[in-house]
């Protein structure tokens, strides 16, 4: 890891390029790939899966429905798990499920305001979500939890998940299927990569087309999700994981150190940034980051991830390294400091924020309820954790009486005229004109004030300029 200090004439360059992580799904090659791939999938439906299969996954599925499992083959899978992983499957889904069922949706009540009109906004659940969950190398049944489990108190009636199978075998992960189970799943279909993502969002014989699509995968499954953006919907382009533990001088080094390294191990392209007043426990931290990788498995991807896009940076004081907490937006925020419940209200762009020494983000990975998929390279300036919301869309509701429309209709007259679209008034007037008199009817129901548009005279600028709605 680097090692940075913000007096250090060239802090400003060198923190820039600390902040300007992301994943690779921009690149060329990359999309390229992916849009070979998507097209092919749109216009050849399970085909195109089968053969995407054969030659990326290595097995033979024989046909679609070998890409098929369901419910039977999720209990199975559970069923089979030793007694102390069925427990912690079921921990881990009661504690998800009891977090989101407290989730409040942004409904407007119903209410009849002045004029007689009443206005509401009501929240529905869509009706097919598709999960993806990488697979073939690794499990994840984590990941089936943490956007299922949301998906299901949603009220979600179908949840489907597209995860590949092992390599060369096309088996499917035991853990992964039972977490299905627990997760309340319809169907898992053992297809990866950007063809799993075409597939979901416009369906093939074997598989319904979904609303919206959720999960992370390589760089491949971001660039597609971003193809098939506007046709469904789409949780969030997720870049590589990252956190920044923001610490004080009392913080313990192994601690922080445990931290950085439990995030690096993800990936080589992850990011694991400390940021302290303290030049002693950045010290002390970046040594016991060499202590701690000596025996770690995967030593060699994380490595390489603190190497590269490391760093430590240290502060004038802890009102500096809140701010550049703040400006990194960083997925996971780990607070090791003795106030840490203080500096949360001094916070708001991060993903997820890790309160006190007992709070290591791992636990966030698996169990502590909120879902861990969370907005990554900085997005967390304006994107938020995946949650109910996600699976759920805003719907208003008008109901305006006859007495309401026509206390409204002069305004709209006004604003509709300015905008040259005289249907627009017409659509009104035509109701209002049937509570004027017989001789009104056909005509407007009231002459345009003076100094408004007045009429749509063909080849005006408004006509010109006018847009479609």
């Amino acid at each position: 890891m680097q090692k940075l200090d913000t007096r250090d004439p060239s802090f400003a360059e060198a923190w820039a390029r600390v902040c300007a992580r992301g994943s690779d799904e921009d690149e060329a090659p990359v999309r390229e790939a992916a849009l070979a791939i998507v097209q092919d999938v749109r216009a050849r439906g399970d085909a195109a899966l089968l053969e995407y299969t054969r030659r990326f996954d290595g097995w033979e599925p024989g046909g679609p429905e070998g890409l098929v499992l369901g419910k039977d083959a999720f209990r199975a899978a559970f069923e089979g798990l030793p007694a102390e992983g069925r427990r912690a499957l079921k921990l881990a889904a009661g504690r998800i499920a009891d977090f989101h069922r407290r989730e409040r949706d942004a409904e407007v009540p119903a209410r009849r305001d002045a004029t007689g009109a009443t206005l509401a906004q009501v929240v529905r659940p869509l009706a097919r979500a598709g999960l993806y969950v990488p697979g073939g190398t690794a499990r994840y049944p984590s990941s089936v939890l943490m956007t299922a489990i949301p998906a299901r108190v949603a009220g979600v009636a179908d949840i489907y998940v597209c995860s590949p199978g092992v390599k060369g075998t096309g088996e499917m992960d035991a853990w992964t299927l039972a977490a299905c189970h627990v997760a309340g799943v319809s169907r898992l279909y053992r297809v990866g990569g950007a063809q799993a993502v075409a597939a979901m969002a416009y369906g093939t014989a074997s598989m319904p087309a979904v609303d919206k699509i959720c999960g992370p995968g390589n760089a491949y499954v971001a660039a597609a999700k971003r193809l098939v953006f506007g046709q469904v919907d789409i949780d969030m382009i997720a870049g590589p994981s990252e956190i920044l533990v923001l610490a004080d001088a009392a913080a313990d080094p192994a601690e922080v150190a445990s931290d950085l390294i439990a995030q690096a191990e993800h990936d080589a392209r992850a990011v694991s940034v400390l940021v302290t007043p303290s030049s002693r426990l950045a010290e002390a931290t970046l040594a016991e980051v060499t202590r701690q990788l000596a025996d770690l498995p995967r030593r060699d991807i994380a490595r390489r991830s603190l190497d590269d896009r490391g760093a430590a940076v240290v502060t004038k004081d802890l009102a500096e390294a809140v701010r550049l907490a703040d400006a990194f937006a960083p997925e996971h925020l780990a607070l090791h400091a003795r106030n840490a419940r203080a500096l949360v209200p001094k916070l708001s762009r991060a993903g997820a924020v890790f309160v006190g020494t007992s709070t290591p983000e791992a636990v966030g990975d698996y169990l502590a309820g909120p879902s861990h998929v969370l907005p990554t390279a900085g997005t967390a300036r304006f994107a938020s954790p995946l949650s109910v919301a996600t699976f759920r869309r805003r719907m208003s509701v008008l109901e305006l009486s006859p007495r309401a429309l026509a206390e409204v209709a002069p305004a709209v007259e006004v604003l509709a005229k300015a905008e040259g679209l005289e249907g627009h008034w017409r659509a009104v007037a035509v109701r209002v004109g049937k509570k004027a008199a017989p001789a009104a009817r056909g005509t407007s129901a009231r002459r345009a004030p003076k100094g408004s548009a007045g009429g749509t005279k063909r080849g005006s600028r408004a006509a010109a300029g006018r847009r479609t709605r």
